[in-house]
């Protein structure tokens, strides 16, 4: 009987075959089944830590900085270019000189103009103390008196119009030569010796030292956003993080601003989620000197 049973018991080749196999598979489910889970759990984790973190980020930005542009007051031939492009100036140095012998000889004439208004109104406030004391003296009529007094007061006008016009020839001289209003770099030359410029063209640009950054960021992303919160700011040029802080939150929408401002009420209506530019200064001042106006950014601001 017990044979009977050990036989019964006992596995074909083939049955022994199988169980080893479906041990192996699950062996080797194993350790994918437990990747498996931590992968999902990292996920879960990441994007818990997404939801709940406290950075707002954004990669539409980009550097800002002032432009100066810089326009003659006075029209003719260049003469002298001391500048070159990319050139660092200081606020004051000459940049330029127009043709200035017109304006010297214009300056000559109403120098001369001058002169004569003040010869004639020596001679009339002369003539106005001698018809005076003939009038003490009833020599003379009032009326002689009278055109006296109109003659001296009307050259009095005419200096008066003259000394205007010395002035006025005298800036016309002065701005035949071209100062840097401030401290920068010179860009966008566009003048040669020789060329004839007009009052209010465009030369060159100076772009001073001072920058900043300005993030686009989302109107969702503004809840927990106030000047003074930490920021950090990744330049595409570089390649490395810079520290800064918010300045300021623009008070309107980029879109507002733009030239063709939209209008919701004159059409059909489709929302779309607004971009409200935020101001970035950068915190240490030598980096911030390092940046030009238009380089990509990357921007996080720690809004909690």
């Amino acid at each position: 009987m017990n044979t009977d049973t050990d036989t019964l018991n006992e596995k074909t080749p083939s049955q022994n075959i199988s169980t080893h196999k479906t041990r192996a598979k699950q062996r080797t489910r194993a350790p994918l089944i437990i990747a498996m889970l931590i992968l999902l759990a990292g996920c879960g984790y990441g994007g818990y830590k997404y939801l709940t973190s406290p950075w707002e980020s954004t990669d539409d930005a980009y550097v800002e900085g002032h432009v100066v542009s810089i326009s003659p007051k006075a029209s003719g031939h260049i003469t002298r270019v001391f500048v070159k492009d990319n050139q660092e100036v200081k606020s004051g140095q000459l940049l330029a000189e127009i043709e200035s012998s017109d304006y010297a000889a214009r300056l000559e004439r109403v120098r001369a103009l001058v002169n004569g208004a003040k010869a004639k109104l020596r001679q009339n406030e002369a003539d106005f103390s001698r018809y005076q004391a003939l009038a003490a003296k009833d020599e003379i009529s009032k009326q002689t008196l009278d055109h006296a007094v109109a003659a001296k007061d009307l050259a009095a006008s005419d200096l008066s119009v003259q000394l205007a016009e010395l002035r006025q020839a005298e800036l016309n001289l002065s701005y035949t030569k071209i100062y840097a209003p401030q401290t920068g770099r010179v860009t966008k030359k566009s003048v040669e010796v020789g060329s004839f410029v007009n009052v209010g063209q465009v030369l060159m640009a100076i772009v001073p030292n001072e920058t900043w950054v300005v993030a686009n960021f989302k109107e969702t992303q503004l809840k927990h956003m106030k000047p003074g919160q930490h920021a950090e700011i990744k330049v595409d040029a570089y390649g490395h993080r810079l520290s800064g802080h918010v300045d300021s939150l623009q008070s309107g929408t980029g879109s507002r601003f733009s030239l063709l401002p939209p209008e919701n009420a004159a059409g059909n209506f489709v929302k779309v989620v607004q971009r409200v530019p935020v101001k970035i200064v950068i915190d240490n001042p030598d980096e911030a000197q390092r940046l030009v106006p238009g380089l990509s950014v990357e921007a996080e601001v720690e809004a909690k």
